[in-house]
């Protein structure tokens, strides 16, 4: 039985999973989403959040752990000057899972994994009363010169039609 053992195999030996983990998490982090099997995303998940605390925590002692388990400086670089000023003041749940379907070649379920965007505040717009903005309307129409554009362009087109008739 496989009482208190947690985390998913994914028919692999420990070494493979660790380094595939790895390798999805470095990925992850430089691209901020990939897409991947269902399993894959939702092992890399806690692994992606412990990455961008650490970064948010931002001493030296965080920045090697990050450089212990991520595969390339450039991507610890972004993570902790880029990835994490961004989540400062979230407690958490940097990612989002969303599922694709499934992969044509072996029906494997499919999900996109991605950071999570800070949330864009909407800026109060005026509304302007209703009576103001239809005067506003019936003024530019009135005020517009349309009668004028309209001949030039009757003539020209006279001009095309006869100049092809000949």
């Amino acid at each position: 039985m496989r009482h208190g053992k947690s985390g998913r195999r994914l028919g692999r030996t420990t070494s493979h999973r660790e380094a595939m983990f790895r390798n999805l998490v470095t990925s992850f982090l430089n691209h901020e989403k990939i897409t991947t099997t269902d399993a894959k995303a939702k092992e890399i998940r806690s692994v992606a959040e412990k990455m961008i605390t650490l970064g948010k925590r931002g001493d030296l002692h965080s920045l090697r752990q990050a450089a212990s388990y991520i595969r390339e400086k450039s991507v610890v670089t972004k993570l902790f000057s880029t990835i994490a000023p961004r989540y400062k003041d979230r407690a958490g749940g940097y990612t989002r899972i969303v599922k694709l379907g499934v992969r044509q070649g072996d029906a494997a379920p499919v999900s996109l994994i991605e950071l999570v965007e800070e949330e864009m505040k909407p800026q109060k717009v005026r509304k302007q009363p209703a009576a103001k903005a239809v005067a506003v309307k019936s003024a530019a129409v009135v005020a517009a010169p349309a009668a004028v554009v309209e001949p030039a362009a009757v003539t020209e087109s006279a001009e095309v039609s006869e100049s092809s008739a000949v």
